[in-house]
């Protein structure tokens, strides 16, 4: 009877440290992969904030031209 109890116990243990490395090896995996996404956001983020500047030096331009425009058109009436 003992003999009984201690090899289920050995084979639990086994069973239990397996079923617990392909958990982690698993979690491991999904790590990576949200790594990977987290980086091509990132990459996506950073391309939006160059556009955003690009947006904003344009949208300077124009407001200083629509300035002068407004000065030449006071300065006809």
């Amino acid at each position: 009877m003992t003999g009984a109890v201690i090899t289920i116990a050995i084979v639990l243990i086994v069973v239990g440290g397996v079923t617990a490395s392909v958990v982690a090896y698993f979690r491991l995996q999904r790590h990576r992969a949200d790594a990977v996404a987290m980086a091509s956001y990132r990459k996506l983020a950073e391309e939006a904030v160059a556009r955003q500047a690009s947006v904003n030096g344009e949208l300077a331009v124009i407001s200083e031209r629509v300035t002068a425009v407004e000065n030449l058109l006071r300065s006809v009436d």
